[in-house]
């Protein structure tokens, strides 16, 4: 056994942790389909949001591990529910009153709302696609649409006809007696308005593969449950999708966890063992509400990606999963420099150590070193006090920082500059409320700027901040983190900040000089 599997097989790292569960099912024999099956679902009933992309990244990470630890082959099935029924409109999207006269159709029914798609559905589903090939994920797309009317579910189908009773003594037992009247494991497709139809059945014939009910106007129909024109209810689809398919692995979030003992025993009484689950805490907008597809809260992909690396957004998605998170623009700072902090530590990690790195379970095998010789947070500061509109103001300074750094040799630092730029003007530039120094601060800011004056010392980050720091001492600031917090709010607009050191080496002595006369005088406060 190599050093990496058997570090991985004692790594207290959750994507590990996972993966040995599911290898503890082949621990006999390897699966009979010849490979590991690791799926997760996906309902496009809404422009995808960031959770989404979440539920597949860290199903990736666990199959990632589980590959360090096994020889068997892996396969990722992302399964799209294309044919449920459109139940309400969308508040995020065009053409609103188009898509009512489309309600209770399956989603790949319904025209495109943008004009740009055969479908709603396609059109969902192409932006799901579209982001995980961006990123660079390996799966196979699986729509339900197609996976009903190809014959596929057919087999499955069929045998929840025939266990009809079995599944809806399952599901009996979890509704409330009202819903129990007309509840039918069964949805029969309107074979003329084409609508998804929430109506008790007649009969189920299990011989012929056949149910029979009456629509809204009470005219009888007989169809059979293969070929696309009945589909399931979502709990039955869940437990019958894992047994047609044979999953091994889905991750869901916690608001499913309730079901999981119901989408097993229907997987189970299709004659198939139940897969490995694995809950995950949802995701709360800035007000602490969970974040939904429908009513497009929180951030979108495209919104992180506007103002930082898909690799930070990576980052936020493995830090703690069983612990609900405050998914809003101010947390992205944060997750661009602990990103860096953990690419830089990697290096001189050992093997045990990297295997519980974030960085390990983005990146694989191959985790790239980190350029970023400035913090996302110092950027955000230099682009307040530099009034940057662009991304080269910034190159301005940092190129005199350290002058062998460009933006082809730092890649990651110039992008970062650029995403800097951009966050400061839409997030922190609104926000920033300067305020004028009392008397022991003025006092302190004089000596300070006196000092700077008088300093030849290069422009060590380390030197500058012991400067600083003696500064606040010696003015009698307890605890001196006072000292730093009037430094941030008359200087920079803000009650937090960089290490003040670090910001005078990068943004230049003589500039520092004239900020502080600037606060001084009550120039920024105005």
């Amino acid at each position: 056994m190599s050093d990496l599997r058997e570090a991985a097989m004692t790594s207290k790292a959750w994507p590990f942790e996972e993966a040995r569960r599911v290898l503890k099912r082949y621990e006999k024999a390897p699966p009979e389909k010849g490979h590991v099956l690791f799926e997760t679902g996906y309902g496009p009933s809404g422009l995808p949001h960031i959770g989404t992309f979440g539920e597949v990244l860290r199903t990736t990470m666990i199959r990632r591990a589980f590959e360090v630890i096994s020889d068997i082959p892996t396969r990722l099935i992302c399964f799209s529910d294309d044919l449920d029924g459109m139940r309400k409109v969308p508040g995020n999207v065009p053409n609103q009153d188009m898509l009512r006269e489309h309600l209770q159709k399956p989603l790949t029914s319904v025209p495109d709302p943008f004009e740009e798609f055969p479908s709603f559905g396609d059109h969902n589903n192409a932006m799901l696609r579209r982001f995980l090939d961006t990123f660079g994920f390996e799966y196979e797309f699986y729509s339900a649409t197609e996976f009903y009317r190809s014959g596929q579910f057919d087999e499955v189908l069929l045998r929840a006809c025939e266990r009809y009773d079995a599944i809806m003594k399952v599901m009996l037992k979890s509704l409330r007696e009202e819903r129990q009247q007309t509840y039918s494991i069964f949805l029969p497709i309107h074979p003329e308005t084409g609508r998804v139809l929430y109506v008790p059945l007649k009969n189920v014939d299990a011989v012929r593969g056949e149910i029979t009910f009456d629509d809204e106007t009470g005219r009888e129909w007989t169809l059979p449950v293969t070929g696309g024109q009945v589909k399931l209810q979502w709990k039955p689809d869940f437990g019958a999708r894992w047994a047609a398919l044979g999953v091994d692995f889905e991750m869901y979030g916690k608001d499913h966890s309730t079901n999981t003992p119901i989408y097993d025993s229907i997987c189970e009484i299709l004659g198939q063992k139940a897969p490995e689950h694995f809950t995950y805490e949802l995701f709360l907008d800035d007000k602490g509400q969970k974040i939904s597809k429908s009513s497009g809260n929180g951030i979108s992909i495209d919104e992180w990606l506007t103002y930082a690396a898909t690799e930070s957004l990576a980052y936020f998605m493995y830090q703690k999963p069983k612990t609900a998170k405050r998914l809003y623009f101010d947390v992205i700072p944060k997750a661009v420099d602990e990103y860096h902090q953990q690419l830089r530590a990697y290096a001189d990690q050992d093997a045990a150590q990297k295997l519980a790195n974030p960085v390990y379970h983005i990146h694989g095998h191959n985790v790239p070193a980190s350029t970023m010789i400035v913090p996302f947070a110092m950027l955000l500061n230099l682009a307040s006090v530099s009034h940057a509109e662009d991304k080269e103001t910034l190159w301005g300074f940092i190129m005199r920082y350290a002058p062998e750094a460009t933006p082809e040799t730092h890649p990651d630092l110039d992008a970062a500059a650029g995403f800097a730029v951009r966050y400061y003007n839409d997030f922190v530039k609104p926000t920033k409320v300067f305020r004028e120094p009392d008397a022991k601060e003025r006092a302190a800011l004089e000596d300070l700027k006196a000092r700077l004056v008088a300093w030849d010392g290069g422009l060590d980050p380390e030197e500058l901040q012991s400067m600083v720091f003696a500064v606040g001492k010696e003015h009698g600031f307890e605890p001196l983190r006072d000292w730093f917090k009037a430094l941030y709010e008359v200087l920079l607009g803000a009650s937090q900040g960089p290490r003040f050191g670090g910001f005078i080496a990068l943004y230049g002595v003589d500039e520092t000089i004239a900020l502080i006369g600037a606060g001084l005088e009550g120039k920024l406060a105005a």
